[in-house]
């Protein structure tokens, strides 16, 4: 076995830090991290739970980074990065935003954080996670 990729390593690596963040493990930061991804908790039999597909997860944290843009909160104005969002994931997260915009316009709020849920969670399951492009060639904004 060679050594895996570095958009692997750096996906993972990701993943570990949103996971410790979630968790509420110390780090040193208020914790206002988004909630854990959406998937199977502990099962009451004691069986190891079935881990969360790439594109739950791209889910859960897309659609609750672009609700939090949407409602403009605190946290809001981190860049993708510090979201732990891939390249392939912003942009679903940009797109997610803008549809909610428009919806919110004709329909209101509540209407477009529904939206946003439905439109984030079909782009991550048609791009399987969207975990491409991890690395740090986002153009700036």
């Amino acid at each position: 076995m060679g050594t895996p990729p570095r958009s692997t390593v750096r996906y993972a690596a990701t993943t570990l830090l949103a996971a410790l963040a979630l968790t509420g493990a110390p780090t040193g930061c208020a914790r206002s991290a988004p909630p854990p991804a959406a998937g199977p908790h502990s099962p009451a039999d004691g069986s190891t739970p079935t881990p969360s597909s790439p594109a739950q997860i791209c889910t859960s944290l897309v659609s609750y980074w672009a609700k939090e843009t949407l409602l403009g909160t605190k946290w809001s104005g981190l860049d993708w990065e510090q979201k732990g969002l891939s390249n392939d994931q912003y942009a679903i997260h940009e797109d997610a935003v803008a549809a909610g915009r428009a919806e919110e316009r004709t329909a209101g709020r509540d209407k477009a954080l529904e939206l946003i849920d439905r439109f984030v969670a079909q782009r991550c399951a048609e791009q399987n996670g969207a975990t491409g492009s991890s690395g740090n060639r986002h153009p700036p904004t």
